[in-house]
């Protein structure tokens, strides 16, 4: 049932890429570009304001914050000094030597001489013949198709 289920979601995302893909294909094809079509505007004409003056700013008085109070912490408690017990030495047993062992000696092989190829002559090759072509034909020309003058009308 999951791969079926795998299967439809596969399927359908598919279907949603190909569609996705055909609609921004069909929105670059219809959208004309920006530089094509600026529509040239006049510029606006310059609406005269009023001249307004503001009065002077005033001044704020000087506020003077409180002197900040001195903070008291309180010492840092002194944390005990803890020993740690001695680490027991470990005694592993030694390493069991490996027993040697001892290979069999291959026997030595002994192969017959390779004997030595025959030669063998081929004849030698045929000399071809020479094939005289015939002379290259001619292309026909194409008749061109000359329309009628008109003929002046009274």
């Amino acid at each position: 049932m999951a791969t079926k289920n795998s299967a439809v979601f596969l399927l359908g995302l598919l279907l949603s890429c190909v569609a996705m893909s055909s609609a921004a294909r069909i929105l670059e094809e219809t959208v004309p570009s920006k530089e094509e079509h600026q529509p040239e505007v006049p510029p606006l004409p310059k609406a005269p304001f009023p001249e307004v003056r503001l009065p002077p700013k005033p001044e704020l008085p000087k506020v003077e914050l409180p002197p900040v109070p001195e903070v008291h912490l309180a010492p840092k408690p002194e944390l005990p000094k803890v020993e740690l017990p001695p680490v027991p030495e470990v005694h592993l047993p030694p390493k069991p030597e490996l027993p040697k062992v001892e290979l069999p000696t291959f026997p030595e092989v002994h192969l017959p001489p390779k004997p030595e190829m025959p030669k063998v002559e081929l004849p030698p090759k045929p000399e071809m013949p020479k094939v005289e072509l015939p002379p290259k034909p001619e292309m026909p020309t194409v008749p061109m198709f000359h329309f009628p003058k008109p003929e002046a009308k009274p």
